[in-house]
């Protein structure tokens, strides 16, 4: 077979249509309606809807047919050129963007990698790969300042019909950024043994994932952690490294996935109502911070994370004021002793004695006078075995004498 010689034309159709990622016969249709647009602005006519171009792919020949009839006016070729110009180039761009919004329809839900190109009011003007983004104010993370040229990890919420045309949506807040940076840092997720059933996100502030994994022997919470927290460290550094991440193992039982899910209060007395799928969390007191949370997120976190309306309230420790009163044996065994401190059991009222309080004069007093017994010399000693005579003997004799 004889090799095909191709002109210019045929060489520069190819060439456009491979880097703009677009089909040569949309290339060929653009062109032929530059060449219609060219010929109504010099040639106005009223039946510009009975006109139709035949452009030869190979030599790039036009020609203009009215009614099976060649109507091309002499030196049209260069004049349509250069007047349908600005028409070809603005007609592939629009082609070259719709095939890549057509590419990334398949993209959404995913993450890709991004750099912030601009600022466009309140919207960020995100570079992704040949096209770009706008990421809204609605979709930024609130604790989070972008800067120009700053390469980030985006998450593609979808595509918007505006006024601009089809415009690539991407996030910094959703939770879909989440479940895509674990699928990239831990293979458990990418393969599905590891799955994530819930995740409830509050963008800069907190976020809870309940992991489950029906496959023996795998620890799902192991699995996203990492070994020293590696893994997990490495999402929270993607997400700006002001966010917190928990990660609690998804149960069943209503009760004990909610008492997981206030982590990292513990010690929680979890009550259902299913009727109003309403639970009463009853939190130790020091623990009450920790349940509710700043500003109540972690509360209001775990309520996404359960589906159920979670009122916290503290625990009361229950105390009988029947009791009987303890014995002195139950009080000394409570009561820690030291050496010097002993328990006296008291003794009846018959046996006490009375304690004769001196003042400091009468102490004083009563040392002098034993002090004064001491030194005093003895007096002339008293002979028992004589009778002695006491002074009132002596008086009557005495008065005897006198009346005789």
């Amino acid at each position: 077979m004889p090799a095909t010689i191709r002109s210019e034309f045929s060489l520069a159709l190819n060439q456009v249509a491979t880097e703009r990622g677009i089909d040569p016969a949309i290339v060929l249709d653009t062109i032929k309606t530059a060449i219609l647009a060219a010929f109504r602005k010099d040639y106005g006519t009223e039946d510009l809807e009975l006109l139709t171009v035949e452009l030869n792919p190979d030599n790039g020949e036009a020609k203009i047919i009215k009614d099976g009839k060649n109507v091309t006016p002499p030196g049209f070729g260069r004049i349509a050129a250069q007047t349908a110009k600005q028409v070809i180039l603005q007609r592939i761009r629009e082609a070259e963007k719709q095939a890549v919004i057509s590419d990334f329809q398949t993209k959404i839900g995913s993450i890709v990698q991004g750099m912030v190109l601009r600022f466009d009011g309140a919207n960020v003007i995100v570079e992704i790969g040949r096209t770009q983004a706008v990421m809204p104010p609605d979709q930024q993370n609130p604790s989070e300042r972008c800067r120009l040229n700053q390469r980030l990890t985006f998450y593609v919420e979808g595509i918007r019909d505006t006024m601009r045309g089809n415009e690539i949506i991407v996030s910094r807040s959703h939770k879909g950024l989440v479940e895509g940076l674990f699928k990239r840092e831990v293979p458990e997720v990418a393969q599905g043994v590891v799955e994530l059933r819930v995740v409830a996100r509050e963008a800069g502030m907190r976020t809870k994932i309940a992991v489950f994994s029906s496959q023996s022997g795998v620890d799902p919470v192991g699995s996203c952690v990492g070994q020293k927290g590696v893994r997990v460290q490495a999402v929270i550094n993607e997400l700006g490294n002001n966010e917190k991440v928990d990660i609690i193992q998804w149960n069943e039982n209503s009760k004990q996935f909610i008492a997981s899910a206030l982590a990292p209060a513990k010690d929680i007395d979890i009550v259902l109502y299913d009727d109003k799928k309403i639970a009463e969390a009853y939190v130790p007191e020091d623990q009450l911070s920790l349940a509710i949370g700043r500003d109540g997120g972690n509360v209001r976190l775990a309520a996404k994370l359960t589906g159920w309306k979670i009122d916290v309230k503290k625990k009361e420790v229950a105390q009988s004021s029947e009791a009987p009163p303890a014995s002195v044996s139950e009080t000394a065994a409570e009561i820690p002793m030291n050496k010097s401190e002993e328990i006296k059991e008291e003794k009846p009222a018959t046996e006490k004695k009375p304690v004769k309080r001196t003042s400091k004069k009468s102490k004083k007093a009563a040392e002098a006078q034993s002090t004064h017994t001491e030194e005093s010399p003895v007096l002339d000693t008293v002979d028992a075995s004589q009778p002695t005579e006491t002074p009132t003997e002596e008086k009557k004799v005495q008065d005897e004498t006198k009346t005789e």
